[in-house]
């Protein structure tokens, strides 16, 4: 496949698993030929692109990839160990995990707006990820989830993304993006094809500050467990109803922000938890997904008595626009 960041016309739309058999022949061969024996960087962050190209250079170049998996607090609950089960034990991949919680959540310590807290996280990651390079000798490429998505909102100007348009200054690496063609839908029947599981494949959009733009105000680590461990059941109670594959995007958030509730017979000043459901096709629009009342009732119950610190569970109706996606 010719290294162009424009999609060809005659480019085959990658629908059926022999199709991404196809793509991932052509792609291991490409890589092959292009790194040689040289080791590849790959930031891993659990979400569908990054995971299928590491799946397809550890097929390519085995151990010569490094995949870094950087913790900084504000991912959902299992997913540091997920990524680890997948990558280190079923696909004995040379896997680096490094816990920056404490590092990331000190940043953030008193932090309240969306912008500087987004700030803060994309720039420390990217120095967490830098001083881990220096440490390993032979790096002469990195690893990219980029798709081609990405590269038409970067070049139309709709929306910036980190991984088109040149690398940090610090990283003098060359580029390897095997799925910088392929549209979303596309790398997860890829991804399928090379056997990595559903709840990677098909895990939901997650923003790049993770649970920190579900923790508006100043992120604390009370309030930032309360969100990870709504979040949970939300999701447990969906996939038991048959929404998760239904609805686009789905979680909770807990502002900061209490009103007072009563729990075994007392006052409780506590958090109150929003749920939001929401389907698109462009994510310029959003529509919201109708819960039915007995769903919804069970999820209120399981929140309010399993997660310490919420009183109250909301359901928010706002399509896009007025609101957004996340709330911050």
């Amino acid at each position: 496949m010719a290294d162009s960041n424009v999609r060809p016309e005659s480019m085959e739309r990658i629908t059926t698993e022999q199709l991404a058999l196809k793509f991932i022949d052509e792609q291991i061969a490409d890589i092959k030929a292009k790194v040689g024996d040289s080791k590849v960087l790959l930031a891993l962050s659990g979400g569908v692109d990054s995971s299928v190209v590491a799946a397809l250079l550890i097929k390519a170049i085995g151990k010569n990839l490094v995949c870094v998996h950087v913790n900084h607090g504000l991912l959902r609950k299992g997913e540091p160990e997920m990524v680890c089960q997948v990558f280190r034990d079923e696909l004995g991949a040379n896997l680096i995990y490094i816990d920056a919680v404490d590092r990331f959540l000190g940043l953030l310590e008193g932090v309240t707006d969306p912008e500087k807290k987004r700030h803060i996280i994309g720039e420390e990651f990217i120095k967490v990820f830098a001083e881990e390079a220096a440490k390993l000798e032979g790096i002469r490429y990195l690893g990219q989830g980029t798709i081609y998505p990405d590269i038409l909102e970067s070049e139309q100007g709709i929306k910036a993304h980190h991984n088109v348009g040149g690398l940090p200054p610090e990283l003098n690496f060359e580029l390897v993006e095997p799925v910088k063609l392929l549209y979303k839908d596309e790398v997860r029947v890829v991804g399928k094809a090379l056997g990595l599981p559903d709840k990677m494949v098909f895990r939901q959009p997650f923003p790049g500050p993770g649970l920190g733009v579900r923790c508006p105000g100043a992120i604390t680590r009370d309030r930032l467990e309360a969100v990870r461990e709504s979040d949970a059941i939300l999701r447990e109670e969906f996939e038991k109803a048959g929404l998760a594959g239904k609805v686009w995007q789905y979680f909770t958030v807990v502002p900061d922000f209490k009103s007072t509730g009563i729990k075994d017979g007392k006052r409780a000043f506590e958090w109150l938890c929003i749920v939001r459901a929401i389907n698109t096709v462009d994510v310029v629009e959003c529509t919201v997904e109708p819960i039915e009342y007995d769903l919804m009732c069970r999820i209120t119950d399981r929140i309010t008595h399993e997660v310490p610190g919420i009183n109250r569970v909301l359901y928010d109706y706002t399509p896009k626009p007025t609101g957004t996606v996340e709330y911050e």
